[in-house]
């Protein structure tokens, strides 16, 4: 007898501006902590994670953390293309940020094509607006924006843990929601979505794998 290690892989990737909390939202959701310290991302790094979606089916992400720098486009357009999901992500502390969402959206939309991405907009620092920080990006107004494209939006704090798990769980399950529905499928030659692994009846296996693997331009 055997049962899976996983039934599903799928590939999300992170865009958004340098310095928005990518790393951070990353190093949460897979670590469980928060790094204080984070040097910006140089080309890409690669995470991965299991979780299991409502009805108990395990799905293994490969998450990967793109760098926001203008220099590093032609470097992280690569990875767009095997992606099934895409995290939006801004800092609700910093307007700019959020403004250049629609440009990453359509970056993501190009690249990915002919494949029609999950996406979700997540806002990142809300622990700096509990602690007094200026917010410039109202959660109306972001909910408004995620609503007119049919996003789901979250906002979170990777420093306190807040809605992180929220903000991949959202577009895993709607992954596999359309994998149910019969408008994703497994494609030779697409990372986007693959089939999963089994493992022998009785060995137990810890459905979180935490261990980053650094990928970059260098």
């Amino acid at each position: 007898m055997v049962e899976p290690i996983f039934d599903y892989q799928f590939r999300l990737i992170l865009i958004g501006d340098s310095t928005v909390g990518k790393s951070s939202l990353l190093k949460y959701f897979t670590d469980g902590k928060f790094a204080e310290l984070s040097d910006p991302t140089v080309g890409v790094d690669f995470f991965a994670r299991l979780i299991e979606v409502k009805d108990g089916t395990r799905i293994k992400l490969q998450l990967w953390d793109t760098a926001g720098q203008e220099r590093f486009r032609s470097i992280t357009k690569s990875y767009y293309r095997n992606s099934v999901g895409a995290l939006l992500v801004y800092d609700i502390c910093n307007r700019a940020s959020f403004e250049h969402i629609p440009l990453w959206m359509a970056e993501a939309k190009r690249h990915i094509e002919p494949h029609r991405p999950v996406f979700a907009l997540v806002g990142c620092k809300l622990d700096l607006v509990s602690n007094g920080g200026h917010r410039e990006v109202s959660k109306e107004e972001a909910k408004a924006f995620a609503d007119q494209n049919g996003l789901y939006h979250v906002e979170t704090s990777a420093r306190k843990g807040t809605n992180v798990e929220e903000a991949f769980r959202s577009v895993t399950q709607e992954v596999y929601n359309r994998i149910q529905t019969g408008e994703y499928k497994v494609e030779d030659g697409w990372d986007g979505i693959k089939t999963g692994f089994t493992r022998p009846n009785g060995l137990d296996f810890n459905l979180v794998e935490a261990e980053p693997a650094k990928s970059s331009c260098c």
